[in-house]
C-alpha cells in the first residue's frame, strides 16, 4: 500500500470526512532535503469533517498526527494540513 493510501485510509477511518484530498507534492521538492526518489515524501492534506468542530487549529493538527500514527509520520518528510469543518 502506498503512503498516500495509508494516509487516506487512516484519516477516513478516524474522521469520516465529507472531503478528503491527499496530494503528493514530492516532485515539487526534487533536489531539496527529504526528497525521496519515487515521491511520497511531501504531502498536502485537505480535510473537512464534523469531528473538528469546536477544536483549535493546534488540536486539529494534533488529532491528525495521532490518527496517522508515529510510524507513518516518521516515513513522511513534510505534511501540510488544511483542516476545517464542512
Amino acid at each position: 500500500m502506498s503512503r498516500t493510501e495509508e494516509i487516506r485510509n487512516a484519516l477516513q477511518h478516524v474522521f469520516h470526512p465529507t472531503q478528503l484530498d491527499v496530494i503528493d507534492e514530492s516532485e515539487q521538492h526534487r533536489g531539496h532535503a527529504g526528497y525521496q526518489e519515487g515521491g511520497e515524501s511531501h504531502f498536502h492534506v485537505v480535510i473537512r469533517a464534523e469531528a473538528f468542530s469546536g477544536q483549535s487549529r493546534i488540536a486539529r493538527h494534533r488529532s491528525i498526527h495521532s490518527a496517522l500514527g508515529a510510524a507513518l509520520i516518521a516515513k513522511i518528510h513534510a505534511l501540510s494540513l488544511d483542516v476545517d469543518v464542512p
